[in-house]
């Protein structure tokens, strides 16, 4: 089983820049897609991004947060970045990552979950 914790959540200023790590432990990850979805206060758990299983591969967004975020992963590292820029007040949410051995990552797809990083930005 790969367990996964998140980190690099905080309270920021609208138009602040937070990269956001999840890194993997136990079985290897490199096998999986790498999803990172988010949840805020009262609504559903959402798709924002993903990469599929090596390093340098193809993404995916949401639209909401197209040209503004982007992700990578270090298998070596077992680890998968989130780079959030030109943060808005409606991306405050908790950020989760998942892994999914299927693509495109779907809600329905997911196996594992991280614990969530919270990311809060001020107007």
């Amino acid at each position: 089983q790969v367990q996964l914790v998140e980190s690099g959540g905080g309270s920021v200023p609208t138009g602040a820049s937070l990269r956001l790590t999840c890194t993997a432990s136990g079985r290897t990850f490199r096998n999986y897609a790498v999803g990172w979805f988010r949840q805020g206060p009262g609504t559903d758990r959402e798709f924002v991004g993903a990469v599929m299983w090596s390093s340098g591969a193809s993404t995916a967004f949401a639209d909401s947060v197209k040209g503004r975020f982007g992700i990578s992963r270090d298998n070596n590292k077992n680890t998968v970045y989130l780079q959030m820029n030109s943060l808005k007040p409606e991306d405050s949410a908790t950020y989760y990552c998942s892994i999914s051995p299927k693509w495109p990552v779907k809600l329905e797809y997911v196996e594992n979950w991280g614990q969530g990083t919270l990311v809060t930005v001020s107007s």
